[in-house]
C-alpha cells in the first residue's frame, strides 16, 4: 500500500479577500505560514519518503515547512497547480455581476459545465492532476508521500477516486492546510481522511 498525504496550502491574502486564485502566484499570509508550520508538526511522526508540491509558491512553501521536518527536498510538479481562472483571476467570488460572464452562476452549481475565458475546465484539472499522482504512486510503492496542492485541484482528485461527478466538487470542504489521506492498493484507492484541520485547533483557541 502507498499512502498519499494530500494537503492544501496555507492561507493567502486572496483567500481572505475571497478572490479567484488560480495560476497567479499569491504568497502566504503570516497566518498561512503558521498554518504550514502546524501542519508540519502534525505530520512529524509520519515516515515520509518524499514531498511534492505545485510549483506555485503558496503550495511550495507550505511543502517546504513539512519537508524540513523530515530532512527532505520538495519537488515541484506544475500539473498539481490550481485551476487556471483565466480572465477571472483576481475577481471576487461575490463581485459585481458585470465582472463575470454568463457562466459565473455555474461556478458553484455546475462547475463541470463552466467555461472560463482564457482558463481551463475542472475536467482538465482532474486529468492532469490524476496523471501526476498516479505517476508518483507508481514511483513510491509501499511508501508514504506528501503532496501539497490547491483546494480546487484536491477536490477534483477526491471526486476522481470516489467516483463523484465534478458538479459536486464543492460539496467537499477543503480548508487551508487541510490534510487528506489516500491509500493506494493494487486495484483501488481508499480515502481514509478528508479535510483534517485538528492541528489548527489549539492555535485558533489562543487567538
Amino acid at each position: 500500500m502507498t499512502k498519499v498525504i494530500l494537503i492544501r496550502h496555507g492561507e493567502t491574502q486572496w483567500n481572505v479577500a475571497m478572490k479567484c486564485q488560480g495560476h497567479r502566484d499569491i504568497e502566504l499570509t503570516e497566518l498561512g505560514l503558521k498554518q504550514a508550520e502546524l501542519a508540519a508538526g502534525r505530520l512529524v511522526n509520519e515516515n515520509v519518503a518524499a514531498v511534492y508540491a505545485s510549483d506555485l509558491s503558496r503550495a511550495f512553501i507550505t511543502a517546504k515547512c513539512i519537508a524540513k521536518k523530515h530532512d527532505l527536498p520538495v519537488t515541484a510538479i506544475p500539473e498539481l497547480r490550481e485551476i487556471n481562472f483565466g480572465e477571472w483571476e483576481g475577481l471576487t467570488f461575490r463581485g459585481n455581476e458585470h465582472q463575470w460572464s454568463a457562466d459565473k452562476n455555474k461556478l458553484f452549481t455546475h462547475p463541470d459545465e463552466v467555461i472560463i475565458p482564457g482558463g481551463e475546465t475542472f475536467r482538465a484539472v482532474k486529468e492532469r492532476a490524476t496523471i501526476a499522482i498516479d505517476k508518483l504512486v507508481a514511483t513510491h510503492p509501499k511508501q508514504t508521500i506528501v503532496i501539497v496542492s490547491h483546494g480546487g485541484t484536491i477536490r477534483t482528485l477526491l471526486c476522481a477516486v470516489l467516483n463523484i461527478h465534478l458538479n459536486y466538487l464543492w460539496n467537499i470542504k477543503q480548508d487551508n492546510t487541510a490534510i487528506n489521506m489516500l491509500e493506494y492498493y493494487d486495484n483501488r484507492v481508499i480515502v481514509s481522511l478528508v479535510n483534517d484541520t485538528h492541528h489548527l485547533n489549539n492555535y485558533k483557541a489562543e487567538q
